[in-house]
């Protein structure tokens, strides 16, 4: 499987899996207000690789890619935040966690890349 189709899976497959975590979590304002900012970044990751995957040029791949990383990172904050409030749920937060991390990773590598081919 090509890196391209295994890295929209794997944004599809870590979005899926958020939104069915957060799903079981308790509803008070706080988590509320942590899981609408993880459930919108984590999801925009996949969306917005995919863009970068249809960009129209060199410099419009890397800014989509860089967005993408961006959302990445940014998950993983949200995710620190619900582990600090929810210590019961610590185990499956450090998995969503570990493969943001791992997200994080592959786009901050495909962007470097892509920055050096110009």
């Amino acid at each position: 499987m090509d890196l391209e189709r295994e890295l929209k899976r794997r944004t599809r497959q870590f979005a899926l899996d958020v939104i069915r975590f957060v799903q079981s979590l308790p509803r008070d304002m706080p988590t509320e207000i942590i899981v609408r900012q993880l459930v919108r970044s984590a999801t925009s990751i996949g969306a917005n690789y995919r863009a970068a995957c249809k960009a129209r040029s060199k410099a419009d791949f890397i800014s989509k890619l860089a967005i993408a990383e961006e959302e990445a990172d940014e998950t993983q904050y949200w995710i620190e935040l619900l582990g600090g409030l929810h210590q019961a749920y610590e185990q499956r937060l450090m998995k969503l966690h570990d493969e943001a991390s791992q997200l994080t990773a592959i786009l901050t590598s495909s962007g470097r890349t892509a920055k050096l081919n110009r």
